[in-house]
């Protein structure tokens, strides 16, 4: 499955109910599920970003889907980078002519 890693800000109104933000990222894990995807770690960070999160899905499409419904909860903005495993890597650079 494709690997993405999401960069999380809280918005002024997620900061704002920051203590429902565990019954968030509960309900964020339950949507993944129900979605076929599976958050595989999630960690509070200092610095430019207040959370990381490593999500897998079964297509980008699917991921847009639930990322989309997350950020119209008007709680976070995020930035998505997608990620190649190990394996995925070796094999795109064994073809890079």
């Amino acid at each position: 499955m494709p690997t993405y890693v999401t960069l999380v800000n809280w918005t002024d109104q997620g900061i704002r109910t920051l203590k429902e933000s565990p019954k968030r990222l509960d309900a964020l894990k339950q949507m993944l599920k129900d979605h076929g995807a599976e958050m595989k770690a999630t960690y509070l960070t200092f610095g430019q970003y207040d959370f990381v999160a490593i999500i897998e899905a079964p297509s980008d499409e699917v991921f847009a889907r639930v990322v989309l419904a997350l950020a119209a909860q008007g709680n976070v903005r995020t930035t998505t980078l997608k990620a190649f495993d190990e394996a995925e890597y070796r094999r795109i650079i064994a073809q890079v002519p």
